[in-house]
């Protein structure tokens, strides 16, 4: 990032990111097969990259941008990705039902590819010298470890939502396919309309983010367990109570998610750590790197676990790791303070 510059790797990781997709919508033309398979897991990884570039030069961006206020800046923008969460399943699928395979990725891959050149103009250019610190001195911090932890583990946790709630709220609830939309929406809604406020507190009283980040895992571990319910509380699940756990859900991810890249900073300036754009580089490809980490993990130990023992104990062991993240941060934090 340093060496290319923070805004020609946001604008090329956007431009990738847009033309693979287009690209997608063209794969029902491949037989169908192994070449099909191959062909889609080649244009998912260059889809990831030019993500992965747009992402942590973002978050580089808006660090350098706003020093004193990024907690409120990451989580205003987490509006925009919970308005993205709710509008990209009905939309996409208006535009499916209504023209076909091809016309969803080739709409969205014209939409950035227009964004290209607006963010060519509008973002500053930042120049910096590459830092003399590495990517493996700041993960190997203790601190620093711990709240890796807790990224993956809210990462996960959300991941494991995906390929599991639909169909378990079809089988228990039995809601028409239709409905099922706006169950997703009681999360969405949750978290990126409180993920705001959680920024602007993490910042104005920087001393609470880590309590945050203990309080968020420990409630998200709670919701988890309520979420089927576990089959050891006896309760039978019910709509309203499913609705309002994912409300719940929504906004405890956003106590712990939002404070972390504040606190890793912190962790890294406290640890020696040079100032500058190379350090923000390696801040945010850490949080994304933890973050796509536990993407994969929660959706794939999550759907064997769902297919082997049930949604109910799925969530509840899910949930489990957000535990283990709290538990271990607030141990740490007391013993940090202690100490002190």
């Amino acid at each position: 990032l340093t060496r290319i510059g923070a805004k020609f790797m946001f604008v090329a990781g956007m431009f990738v990111s847009g033309c693979v997709t287009i690209l997608f919508g063209m794969l029902d033309k491949v037989p169908s097969g192994p070449m099909f398979i191959g062909l889609c897991f080649l244009v998912r990884a260059m889809d990831a990259a030019g993500f992965a570039a747009a992402m942590t030069a973002s978050f580089s961006i808006l660090a350098k941008a706003f020093p004193n206020n990024i907690a409120t800046v990451l989580g205003s923008l987490e509006i925009f990705t919970g308005l993205g969460l709710v509008l990209g399943p009905p939309v996409g699928g208006f535009l499916y039902q209504s023209f076909g395979y091809k016309v969803p990725f080739i709409t969205l891959g014209c939409v950035v590819l227009v964004l290209v050149p607006v963010n060519m103009c509008i973002l500053p250019k930042y120049d910096s010298l590459p830092s003399k610190d590495s990517f493996w001195k700041l993960i190997l911090l203790p601190k620093v470890l711990l709240l890796c932890l807790t990224i993956f583990s809210l990462s996960a946790c959300l991941g494991f939502l995906d390929p599991t709630m639909s169909l378990f709220i079809l089988k228990k609830f039995k809601l028409p396919a239709g409905y099922v939309g706006l169950v997703f929406l009681s999360l969405a809604l949750s978290y990126s309309l409180s993920s705001p406020l959680l920024g602007l507190l993490s910042d104005k009283l920087p001393y609470l983010r880590k309590w945050l980040l203990v309080s968020g895992g420990l409630m998200t571990a709670v919701c988890f367990f309520m979420l089927g319910p576990a089959p050891v509380l006896h309760i039978d699940g019910q709509l309203w109570m499913f609705v309002l756990v994912l409300v719940l859900v929504g906004f405890s991810i956003g106590m712990s998610a939002i404070p972390v890249f504040p606190e890793v900073l912190h962790c890294a300036y406290e640890s020696g750590f040079e100032e500058g754009l190379g350090l923000l580089g390696l801040v945010s490809g850490l949080f994304n790197a933890m973050w796509s980490l536990g993407a994969f993990a929660g959706p794939t130990l999550g759907g064997f676990l769902n297919e082997k023992l049930g949604f109910e104990w799925a969530s509840a062991i899910l949930g489990g790791w957000a535990l283990l993240s709290g538990l271990a941060a607030g141990i740490f934090y007391i013993t940090e303070a202690t100490r002190r």
